[in-house]
């Protein structure tokens, strides 16, 4: 993979060419599973036809925002595709998310339609009933809810080549406030493109889509990735072990790729790894949030396969590096950044930091975002001049290149796979009339993952209950946003000018975590 420019050069110019490639030269291989059905590349063509037609007559236009309101199944799939087909910027959105979440996206997108895909997402359905909505068929998938038209909708310029806009992603700030991080047709491609040979995938494959399409590891990875080899993608709305269990037996999985978390439940679920899955796995992957060596050991003697491990951003499309498949590693190194991505680790002033020395990690390649849609001083407080993105995470990289992760210069919890910025957290807590004031830190575990915990302080004339503070948030955020721990101090630490002293709580979040 060294010939990146000839890789680029390749790419297509949308993401729709996908499944026209091996509809027409694969037509019979399959594409897509779900549940009980499956779709060959020549019928997911089809389906990918008709929903653009529909689209056209539900007047979507080139440039306008598509909002998507669902979980994996085929159909978000093929919306994907189409969307790409009309120039229309695809807004994948978790239907888990809660209703004030989804308007607030909705709003600041400036969405042509939403649409709502009930059939395969009670909480879709449940999103669908608090608007005016008609059924609309796509031949070959089924029933979607169409929202009604915004006609005050602008559509955006498109672009030549692959520069045009594929996908809006979003991703909440340390502001609380929403970012649609603008994704290309190239940025998208190039990973898929990447991630497919990287993991050296074949027609022959068979990949577990667990992963949520509405954010990017799930998009771009895993659905796009797979897809762009021509191998086949099991699509599952939401994770279980028991559903993984299954899938490993009775589908044949070759490829699984998952949070760090997904796998400690995995190993929790069975006993340990003292007696191996008989499974067809050649690759198995963990990303989205940091892997413990201890886990990633025992999960590989219950797959039998390396479990690789690797680091990214939604800013990034995701991937920035990745351990490789002809060499598994036994630390915690995230791996070498992939093909045609550049590093550099550098000080508070810019400045490279010396080899195997912590600092803040930068990239540059065909993966950086085009920016946060309308927000041009967010895009420009994260870019940096020549193209380089500032990932706002601290990293060292070792002698033979691969990357290590050692902090982060932001707030950001990841949880279980999942972005939660403390900010949004502490915005709701606030809300409530009984809170004074709050701060939200995250606290690690023993698998890897973070828990979210929050330090309030509360307002003895208004007694609250916790109970009635967690069912307050439950309200408000979706759940992996909810704080698994509520802690009530007389007084939250704070420095003398006021502001709260969070090194402080993360310690006391830390230490309790092992009392």
């Amino acid at each position: 993979m060294d010939d990146i420019p000839a890789l680029l050069a390749s790419l297509p110019a949308r993401l729709s060419a996908i499944p026209e490639r091996w509809a027409a030269s694969t037509p019979e291989a399959p594409a897509l599973h779900e549940g009980g059905r499956h779709w060959t590349y020549a019928q997911l063509r089809h389906s990918v036809e008709d929903a653009a037609r529909r689209l056209r007559e539900l007047d979507v236009r080139p440039g306008d925002r598509l909002v998507v309101v669902g979980e994996n199944c085929a159909l978000q799939v093929a919306l994907i595709f189409a969307a790409a087909r009309l120039d229309a910027w695809i807004v994948n959105v978790n239907a888990r998310l809660s209703a004030r979440e989804i308007d607030t996206i909705t709003a600041h997108s400036t969405a042509r339609r939403v649409l709502y895909l009930h059939a395969s997402s009670k909480e879709a359905a449940a999103h669908a009933q608090r608007v005016a909505s008609s059924a609309v068929t796509i031949d070959g998938m089924g029933e979607l809810l169409a929202g009604p038209l915004n006609h005050d909708a602008v559509a955006e310029a498109t672009q030549p080549g692959n520069e045009q806009v594929a996908a809006l992603i979003y991703t909440t700030g340390t502001t609380g406030h929403p970012k649609g991080v603008m994704l290309t047709h190239r940025n998208l491609l190039f990973i898929a493109a990447v991630s497919s040979k990287l993991r050296g995938l074949t027609q022959l494959d068979r990949a577990y889509g667990v992963l949520p399409i509405s954010h990017v590891y799930g998009l771009a990875s895993v659905a796009l990735g797979t897809l762009y080899a021509g191998a086949a993608l099991f699509l599952v709305p939401r994770f279980s072990v028991e559903g993984l269990l299954s899938a490993l037996k009775d589908d044949g999985l070759t490829i699984v790729q998952g949070v760090p978390a997904m796998y400690a439940r995995l190993l929790q679920t069975v006993g340990g790894s003292g007696t191996p899955l008989p499974t067809q796995l050649r690759f198995a992957y963990a990303g989205g949030s940091p892997l413990a060596p201890s886990l990633k050991h025992e999960v590989e003697q219950l797959l039998g396969t390396p479990l690789h491990n690797g680091y990214g951003m939604t800013e990034s499309s995701p991937t920035i590096s990745q351990t490789r498949l002809e060499s598994p590693r036994q630390d915690d190194s995230v791996g070498a950044p992939i093909p045609g991505v550049e590093t550099r680790i550098v000080d508070a002033d810019g400045v490279d930091v010396a080899p195997g020395q912590p600092g803040e990690l930068w990239i540059r390649g065909p993966n950086v975002m085009a920016g946060y849609y309308r927000e041009p001083e967010m895009t420009a407080a994260t870019m940096r001049d020549g193209g380089w993105l500032n990932t706002g995470d601290m990293a060292r990289q070792g002698e033979d290149g691969a990357l290590f992760i050692v902090g982060r210069t932001k707030e950001l919890i990841i949880r279980s796979g999942f972005n939660v910025y403390p900010l949004e957290v502490e915005t709701a807590l606030n809300a409530h009339p009984s809170v004074i004031q709050s701060a939200v830190v995250g606290c690690g575990t023993a698998d890897g993952n973070e828990e979210v915990v929050a330090y309030v302080e509360l307002d003895p004339r208004q007694p609250v209950t916790l109970e009635a503070l967690q069912a307050w948030l439950a309200g408000t955020l979706s759940p992996y946003k909810c704080p698994s721990d509520i802690i009530v101090m007389e007084a939250l630490p704070a420095a003398a000018t006021g502001k709260i002293l969070k090194g402080q709580l993360r310690q006391m979040a830390q230490q309790r975590k092992h009392h």
